[in-house]
């Protein structure tokens, strides 16, 4: 696959999160041209899906040919139907039914890591490979998955579906409904609920000062801001978050044996404070990890537009 180089060509990318909506215009090299970004009325369908369309239209040209949405959830890619959203108060949604009709333009709909493994393929971090693995570490944890040069879906477009791997039966209740998921113990979730636990049992951090002693005002940035700073606990609860993290990747590598494995989302953003213990523990986890060719971990090369862009790019390159 090699990314197209005509800047002229452009499409609007959608990235539909729990917490925000972003919308980039992006050039056909896959520079972002215009971005707006809008809060998720995570708890109201309609309310979110005008939102989308708020923001698709903030960046739209006429040079525009097609829209691509990704959206953290179950996305049935012949359909263009959002099945199920963890973190949505979406059920059964017809993304692209609904968006062709308020845009006016071809509109493609993905699960949001699936289409950031695609942009990341087609221009980040991923190019020169033909298989990757895309862990996406915000709010919960998504996959993206692409084989042989080409997206991997599963037979009904759910596949990746990594964070819902059941690591403790018992664990803590998870949005999808189970307990015990892998996002519950490496996401954006675990480190809040850990640097609330951190000020509720009088830890020595700054967290405490942070919150004026309160816990439920810590959040992730601010555990990740206190790690950066140098407080011990926050770095402690970063080395557990990243040793969850390198636990379920060495499982994946295993099943996938991928030759690359990008990192995106917000808590990825931790950098070497989450990446170096999860790379420890993931050549612990991996079978015959002395034995096998190197897996590198890096951080998505398109950082913070890694969910915009590889929405777009399922327009820009389509992924087959």
């Amino acid at each position: 696959m090699t990314a197209k180089t005509n800047a002229a060509v452009q499409a609007v990318g959608i990235d539909v999160g729990g917490t925000k909506t972003a919308a980039a215009l992006v050039g056909g090299d896959g520079t972002v041209l215009a971005l707006e970004t809008l809060p998720t009325p995570a708890d109201d369908m309609e309310a979110t899906l005008a939102t989308v369309v708020k923001a698709a239209r903030a960046v739209m040209t006429p040079e525009v040919t097609g829209v691509g949405i990704a959206a953290a959830g179950l996305v049935d890619r012949w359909t263009g139907e959002l099945v199920f959203a963890p973190n949505l108060a979406w059920r059964q949604v017809p993304l692209t039914a609904y968006l062709t009709s308020e845009l006016g333009v071809e509109v493609v709909a993905d699960n949001d890591n699936t289409a950031a493994a695609w942009g990341e393929y087609v221009f980040g971090a991923g190019r020169g490979f033909k298989d990757l693995l895309l862990v996406g570490v915000g709010t919960g944890i998504g996959g993206g998955i692409v084989s042989g040069g080409r997206l991997f879906r599963g037979a009904h477009g759910f596949a990746a579906e990594i964070g819902h791997i059941v690591m403790d039966p018992d664990g803590p209740l998870c949005g999808c409904g189970n307990r015990g998921c892998w996002e519950q113990f490496a996401s954006g979730q675990a480190v809040t609920r850990a640097g609330r636990a951190a000020v509720r049992d009088g830890a020595a951090t700054i967290l405490v000062e942070l919150s004026a002693g309160q816990p439920d005002r810590i959040t992730g940035p601010m555990v990740t801001g206190a790690a950066r700073d140098g407080d011990d606990v926050s770095v402690a609860i970063l080395t557990e978050v990243g040793r969850w993290l390198g636990v379920g990747i060495g499982g994946l590598v295993n099943i996938l044996d991928p030759e690359i494995v990008v990192m995106a989302g917000g808590v990825a953003e931790a950098g070497d404070l989450l990446l170096d213990p999860a790379r420890v523990a993931y050549r612990a986890t991996v079978e015959a990890a002395d034995m096998r060719p190197d897996v590198p971990i890096v951080l998505a090369a398109l950082g913070s537009h890694t969910g915009v862009v590889g929405a777009a790019a399922l327009v820009l390159e389509a992924p087959g």
